[in-house]
């Protein structure tokens, strides 16, 4: 601050100008500078992270994607024929399995719900090294084999990205986790040309709200990050595939029975995922640095016998929804995919997993259209039509982001015919998917499996299982319901808690009395007739059995600043319950949570 004039009585403040931090922190234009230069960065790490994996597939495979080779032999290693595909796994494990257990073990697995955890539960801290180390390991996963995706890897870096820049500035919590908000979403565009899916993917999955602030920045994160993308890689639709078109109104018949199948095929992926996970976990009695090496044989002797689940394979399912297979090998490789997916998470592989549901759900997709059209060929599309709608029901039915199943689906395949038929499967789906795994989803199982629920705050969660009789304070003095109700006011002015529990003769519970009642009667002309027993009144009931998120629950719909803690069974108080005894409860749960999972 500066001041002017000739004395202190006359001295006018002015305010001086803002450091650039404070700006950044408190401005909506700051917000908007980090949102971009986030941006541009995570447009930047996901060119890097594709090259990558060019670069290692091409080492380990010395194709630019093994997966459409058909069992090819390694033209460097022409005398090993397609035996190198036990090898590659094996070699791209011994490197970045230490890598991974030595400085960033959250880099491990399929990311998404590392992200959702620290935005839940570390407002938005997010290690700086996940950058580097997730970028290399997901690379060298997928490069040798690995049927994972790359969303999960670029949520990762592009939020690790977003959170350091906010921990630079030293934003709060709020804003910090924008921009790990920010981050993913321009990783999401970059990566897959997709700036309208990006922002919808971080807010839906995420954020899981869609605040206009933090919208607005998030939205200017992907548009920057696609423009990079864009500038290097070229602006073209991610699949390349023919236009299909609806026949008949009576398809929509059919789109909901995709629905009801794709989606539960997204849940038996869920399921099947964790499952295989557990079983890799109870197996391997090894060091765990060692575990991707060791299980990189597994993956190799599955390559061997299925080399279409090579790396991501965007191939295969491109032939797939251009007819190229018939059913029963459509159905193969949609369970191959499930086990070749789950089996890389599993020994301790790193990628996503919304490229597999894509591709199970176009497999299943393709499939059920090639059944319905041989059944009924005059009055049904193509299988392929199918094929494509079936991706946005499998990636619903396993994350249930409908919103942002739909949004993608259109940018990926750049189809607007099938919006509607592509709703509509995914609402059902949706559905479907709530129906069978409950409130979970393929990246919410991971943290409940942590005893962490996103659906509550995580202070609510820390006091879930705690009892209002473990924390509850001396009971202040009660009124007998006799009592004045000027002499009330002189006990609420001294207790200094605005309102007081009230018993009758019997010392049974009659309720409670507060402050501003007792004012209003004073004011009045018949203040000396009336007594504490007729003004109490009965506010939220608070037991000792009660959870404290239960009675803090209680507390905000009561006036004062505490509760009696009642005795059901004798309608006697046992003790006092207060905001104070529930933060002092609060406060190490939090300490606790703020540490790295």
């Amino acid at each position: 601050m500066v001041t002017t004039g000739t004395n202190d009585r006359d001295q006018v403040r002015v305010p001086a100008r803002q450091p650039i931090g404070v700006w950044l922190r408190e401005s909506s234009t700051g917000l908007v500078l980090l949102a971009v230069t986030i941006g541009a960065g995570a447009g930047a790490g996901a060119v890097l992270f594709r090259w990558l994996i060019s670069t290692f597939t091409w080492l380990f495979s010395g194709h630019e994607d093994y997966s459409a080779a058909g069992g090819a032999a390694h033209p460097w290693f022409p005398a090993l024929g397609p035996w190198f595909l036990l090898i590659a796994p094996v070699l791209a494990g011994l490197v970045y399995g230490p890598l991974v257990y030595r400085f960033a073990p959250e880099a491990r697995g399929h990311g998404v719900p590392e992200v959702m955890y620290a935005v839940a539960e570390r407002g938005g801290r997010i290690p700086a090294r996940v950058t580097v180390v997730k970028g290399l390991a997901s690379a060298l996963t997928i490069g040798s084999g690995g049927s994972v995706g790359r969303e999960g890897p670029i949520v990762q870096i592009g939020s690790a990205l977003g959170s350091t820049f906010g921990r630079w500035f030293r934003l709060p919590e709020n804003r910090l986790r924008v921009l790990v908000a920010c981050g993913a979403a321009g990783g999401i565009a970059a990566t897959f040309n997709a700036p309208m899916a990006g922002p919808f993917f971080a807010m839906e999955l995420l954020l899981r709200d869609f605040a206009v602030e933090s919208f607005g920045a998030v939205v200017l994160s992907s548009v920057t990050a696609s423009v990079v993308g864009r500038a290097v890689l070229g602006d073209v639709a991610f699949l390349d595939l023919p236009p299909f078109t609806l026949r008949s109104p009576l398809e929509y018949l059919l789109f909901v029975v995709l629905g009801v199948v794709v989606g539960a095929c997204g849940v038996l992926f869920t399921k099947v995922l964790y499952r295989i996970e557990d079983v890799c976990d109870w197996a391997w009695r090894g060091p765990e640095w060692l575990r991707p090496a060791a299980g990189g044989l597994l993956l190799g002797g599955l390559l061997l016998l299925l080399p279409e689940m090579y790396g991501v394979g965007y191939p295969v399912l491109q032939n797939a929804v251009e007819g190229k297979y018939v059913l029963g090998f459509l159905l193969l490789l949609l369970a191959a995919k499930m086990v070749a997916t789950s089996l890389t998470i599993g020994i301790g592989g790193s990628g996503g997993v919304f490229a597999p549901s894509l591709f199970i759900g176009a497999m299943g997709g393709t499939a059920f259209g090639v059944a319905v059209h041989g059944l009924l060929p005059g009055t049904t599309s193509s299988p392929g039509v199918y094929g494509l709608i079936g991706m946005g029901a499998a990636f619903a039915g396993a994350a249930r982001a409908p919103i942002t199943a739909v949004i993608i689906l259109f940018e990926l395949t750049g189809q607007y015919t099938i919006i509607l038929p592509l709703m509509t499967a995914i609402v059902i789906a949706t559905l479907t998917s709530k129906g069978l795994l409950g409130r979970d989803t393929i990246y919410t199982v991971k943290l409940r499996r942590r005893g962490v629920d996103l659906d509550q705050r995580h202070e609510t969660r820390a006091l879930a299982g705690t009892r209002v009789a473990d924390v509850a304070e001396p009971l202040p003095h009660a009124l007998p319901e006799r009592m004045p109700a000027a002499q009330a006011a002189r006990e609420l002015a001294l207790s200094g808690h605005g309102i007081l529990p009230v018993t009758g003769v019997d010392g049974r519970y009659r309720g409670c009395i507060t402050a501003r009642v007792v004012a209003e009667v004073l004011g009045g002309d018949e203040q000396r007739a009336v007594t504490v027993g007729t003004l109490a009144e009965l506010p939220p009931l608070v037991t000792g059995e009660s959870t404290l998120d239960e009675a803090l629950d209680a507390l905000s719909r009561a006036t004062g600043t505490g509760l009696p803690v009642l005795d059901t069974a004798t309608e006697t108080l046992t003790g006092w319950i207060s905001h104070e005894a529930i933060l002092a409860a609060l406060r190490p749960a939090e300490s606790a949570a703020g540490r790295p999972a």
